[in-house]
């Protein structure tokens, strides 16, 4: 309540002030402006964040007692609840996907929650899959958008509006960030890992998949709509999406019978509403969308809990084996009853100014007024069918025997419920304070500018009025014939066959034999196979760049250096290596090679690197022979002639590689600028006066400092190694 109260506060800060921000980080030569900004939309988003958040805390302490993994639910939750107030207050788009790609983890977690089941692991990664392919696109459409507005900050993106539609990439960014939004939102066709997602506790349903995280989506549309809200693919594809997703929720919630289910496919009824609202786009639809937004978290979430309470209690969930169990739980089906009547849209509810507002915004919709408003009809009056299940037939009529004695749970489990129901009437009585305080605010911010649409209980005898009383009427018609209705639509195969979740489903399939087939060819188990490819691979690509690029040059004809003469000695090394028949023949050649290098580096200027390579080079060569000799390597080179030939072309393929390239480089220019910035800085950088060293030592220190740990590194685990083999030795295992 105290959290309440001081977003209440600030409510009328941003009521008049239109919004608070505090930039507290920033990288302004990148254009980077990372801050946080509380408006009206982040506003009420926060509110619903930590108000239900709040409450079903408090729910899962008891709905969970006794369980040894409710600490790490409640840190999971708690994490969530600061990820999700992260995402509705960041004016930085880095900041935002940040905390946008922590919801999705979280939420992984929190899905995954009964972990040893089959069926909630497989929930919890199809909803990371979903959303985290769809935070890919996000990402690259806010980083188009950046580069496009110049700046990463959300309100300087607003404001450079022109800026951005006239630039080429706004189509793209903004059709990535479309998608991100709707995987995150479960719009069609990414709607179906919604109610796979069910598999989670019903504490953890509750708050993210009725009230916040699905909703994150939404939240983003609506804040990026001043830029994007006059282009008409904007429009269409928001309009069609939602009414699409709209349509599919309210027809498959008919057919479940889990009441978890039906609540999360009415949720995705619910988010295709939203985000149909956002296309629709003017100052009454935007009113309607976050009335809509208010009323559908407070009525949902107490329907989640209660949803909970049930199969708590009485030990199902299943609707069809349920019924009279308001005599034994008068308390939970009191709120049941309130959240119901708020979710038909029924007078004095806060549903029924929400639905009112809804109507009137759809049949404002211009010359597709008349789909939207059907659709919309038919799709309300599931609602209200949906809302006589969870009430009347649950709770009212003939009792029905359960699994376990049903009564009211503790008052922690009830608060959540009966006091979001309440809200729900009390906001209903007075919808002015609702709209003042909360509404106009998050208008504005969706819209870019005020707007006065004021909230009423009461119109009079409208149009609209009339649509809302034949919802009912057939939402009643629809209740009455569930029982027959379901069953038939259970039995229509084609919805699961053909549907986005077995595409889905065949992807994952596909993609797991894809792998697994690369996999085989690829992990093949031959040393030499990894190697040819590694070669030829490292020969072609630079060699096709070349060709592709026009890059092949030959240098101007020069006097040979006699210094040049030491890389002979090189080349002759590397000749004897390959054609040495022994192995301690092939040490002793290639030590032709690494006294070759130490010679070039002595004859060019560099002696302390060539002391370096001399020794290194003399301790190698020793160490090599020394083991060698004491290893039982007897056996020659067992390969064909026809492998000898193989690998002859593949490391003459790389030896042409690398003289092409190292000639097109003698052919370029010499640009002796990082030379001369290096010698320069040496003395005044670095304080010191050989160059090499202030390099490896200073200006690439921390390169020097990962190669020194790695050869540590190496070193620790050959000793544990030789270790381990002495003992193994010395007790003979």
């Amino acid at each position: 309540m105290i959290c309440l109260a001081a977003y209440v506060g600030m409510a009328g800060a941003v009521t008049t002030a239109q919004s608070l921000a505090m930039p507290f980080w920033g990288i302004p030569s990148l254009g980077v402006a990372g801050g946080l900004q509380l408006d009206g939309l982040s506003l009420v988003f926060a509110l619903l964040i930590t108000g239900i958040g709040a409450l079903v805390l408090l729910y899962a302490g008891r709905y969970l007692q006794g369980d040894p993994r409710l600490p790490r639910l409640m840190v999971l939750l708690l994490l969530f609840m600061t990820s999700m107030l992260g995402a509705v207050t960041a004016d930085d788009v880095i900041t935002l996907f940040v905390f946008w790609e922590l919801t999705s983890i979280a939420s992984f977690f929190l899905v995954g929650y009964d972990h040893e089941r089959l069926g909630a692991r497989k929930a919890a990664l199809q909803a990371l899959l979903v959303t985290g392919g769809g935070g890919l696109a996000l990402l690259a459409g806010l980083v188009l958008v950046s580069i496009v507005a110049g700046t990463t900050s959300l309100s300087g993106i607003i404001a450079a509006r022109e800026v951005v539609l006239a630039d080429p990439l706004a189509m793209p960014a903004m059709l990535l960030v479309v998608l991100g939004c709707f995987t995150k939102s479960a719009q069609f066709p990414f709607h179906f890992w919604l109610p796979n997602a069910m598999a989670a506790p019903t504490p953890v349903s509750a708050y993210l998949h009725s009230a916040t995280m699905v909703k994150l989506g939404i939240y983003l549309l609506a804040r990026l709509n001043p830029v994007y809200q006059d282009v008409v693919l904007w429009q269409d594809l928001l309009t069609w999406a939602g009414l699409l997703t709209a349509a599919t929720g309210a027809l498959m919630a008919l057919r479940e019978t889990d009441l978890k289910r039906v609540l999360a496919w009415t949720t995705v009824t619910a988010l295709g509403t939203l985000t149909l609202l956002i296309g629709l786009a003017p100052e009454l639809s935007a009113t309607a969308a976050v009335t809509f937004l208010i009323v559908h978290a407070l009525y949902k979430a107490a329907l989640f809990l209660i949803a909970g309470i049930v199969d708590h209690e009485t030990g199902t969930r299943d609707a069809t084996a349920l019924g009279g169990l308001g005599r034994a739980m008068p308390v939970t089906a009191a709120a049941a009853a309130l959240a119901a009547f708020s979710m038909a849209g029924l007078p004095p509810f806060v549903g029924f100014v929400a639905k009112e507002i809804v109507y009137e915004a759809k049949l404002a919709a211009g010359g597709m007024a008349g789909v939207v408003a059907s659709v919309g009809f038919l799709v309300n009056a599931a609602q209200v069918a949906i809302a006589g299940l969870l009430s009347w037939r649950l709770f009212f009529g003939p009792l029905r025997p359960t699994p376990t004695q049903p009564h009211d749970p503790p008052k922690s489990m009830l608060a959540g419920p009966v006091l979001l129901a309440l809200l729900g009437l009390l906001a209903g009585a007075a919808p002015s304070i609702l709209g003042t305080w909360l509404v106009d605010g998050a208008v504005a911010a969706i819209l870019g500018r005020p707007a006065d649409v004021p909230l009423k209980l009461w119109h009079g005898f409208t149009p609209v009025l009339a649509l809302s009383v034949a919802t009912v009427a057939l939402g009643v018609l629809i209740l009455a014939g569930w029982a027959r209705l379901g069953p038939r639509l259970r039995r229509a195969a084609p919805l699961d066959r053909f549907g986005p979740a077995a595409a889905y489903d065949r992807a994952l399939a596909g993609l797991v034999a894809w792998a697994e087939g690369t996999t085989r060819a690829v992990q093949h188990g031959s040393l030499r196979g990894y190697m040819r490819t590694l070669l030829l691979v490292t020969a072609l690509a630079p060699l096709g760049v070349l060709v592709a690029r026009g890059g092949l040059a030959l240098p101007e004809a020069a006097p040979v250096d006699p210094r040049a003469l030491a890389f002979l000695l090189i080349a002759a090394g590397a000749v004897a290596t390959a054609l040495a028949r022994g192995l301690f023949a092939a040490v002793m050649a290639m030590g032709l090679v690494g006294f070759g290098t130490a010679i070039v580096f002595l004859t060019f200027g560099a002696p302390d690197v060539a002391l370096t390579q001399f020794t290194v080079e003399v301790l190698l060569v020793v160490i090599l022979a020394t083991v060698l000799i004491r290893l039982p390597l007897r056996a020659r080179d067992a390969r064909t002639g026809r492998q000898r030939a193989s690998d002859a072309a593949v490391a003459s393929m790389l030896g042409l590689s690398v003289a092409l390239v190292l000639l097109a480089v003698l052919a370029s220019p010499f640009d002796p600028r990082l030379g001369d910035w290096f010698g320069a800085q040496s003395v005044p950088g670095g304080h010191g006066r050989n160059v090499v060293n202030v390099i490896l030592v200073d200006f690439r220190a921390l390169d020097t400092l990962g190669e020194i740990a790695v050869l540590a590194i190496a070193a620790f685990s050959v000793l544990a190694l030789l270790r381990g083999a002495g003992r193994r030795l010395r007790t003979g295992t």
